[in-house]
């Protein structure tokens, strides 16, 4: 296998970067070649990263560039349960646990709550979701998704949001508690 100092020289490449990689696999990446951006799924209710990715990414300098801060549409404001219940049937969605109960009334509850936040800034519940993963010092840059141009539109400030720590510790309080107010264990 040819080094990266070798591939560089020649031109070949200019930045090392991994999609979805976990610790072990960067580090063992990292003896190759050094890793200059990951990027993993990251959102308010996809936080699997929090433990040992980010911090790992952090320490050895490595950028994080996320994708599906919006949850592939469920916080943008616009998903409603009917909205859920008629996804097409080769939609993955149908299938995902965050777009059925009883997880979906409590991310419906979530997004209130961002739009809650979204309303003191002039901000889409999308928004506001995509500054919280811009929040943290690991995260680089988010990569938001569109089907059409109007959905832009409620994406635009969330690179410059910038939420307080009330706000941020909020939406935590909220994510641990399920819609009737007892501990969710999150995998």
């Amino acid at each position: 296998m040819a080094d990266d100092g070798y591939l560089k020289q020649a031109g070949k490449v200019r930045h090392i970067g991994v999609s979805n990689f976990n610790v072990d696999q960067m580090g063992r990446i990292q003896r190759i070649a050094p890793i200059e951006t990951l990027q993993p799924p990251y959102s308010l209710l996809r936080r699997d990263i929090e433990a040992d990715v980010l911090p790992f990414c952090l320490q050895h300098n490595i950028g994080v560039i996320v994708y599906s801060p919006m949850m592939s549409g469920l916080l943008t404001g616009a998903m409603t349960r009917e909205r859920a219940a008629n996804l097409p049937e080769d939609d993955w969605r149908q299938r995902d646990p965050e777009f059925q109960e009883p997880r979906l009334s409590r991310n419906l509850g979530l997004v209130e709550r961002l739009r809650q936040i979204g309303q003191r800034f002039g901000a889409a519940p999308g928004e506001v979701a995509i500054a919280w993963t811009l929040h943290r010092p690991a995260v680089t840059g988010a990569i938001v998704g569109a089907r059409r141009p109007d959905q832009i539109e409620g994406t635009t400030k969330g690179a410059d949001l910038r939420l307080s720590q009330a706000d941020i510790a909020g939406l935590d309080e909220f994510l641990r508690q399920d819609v009737q107010g007892t501990e969710l264990v999150t995998a």
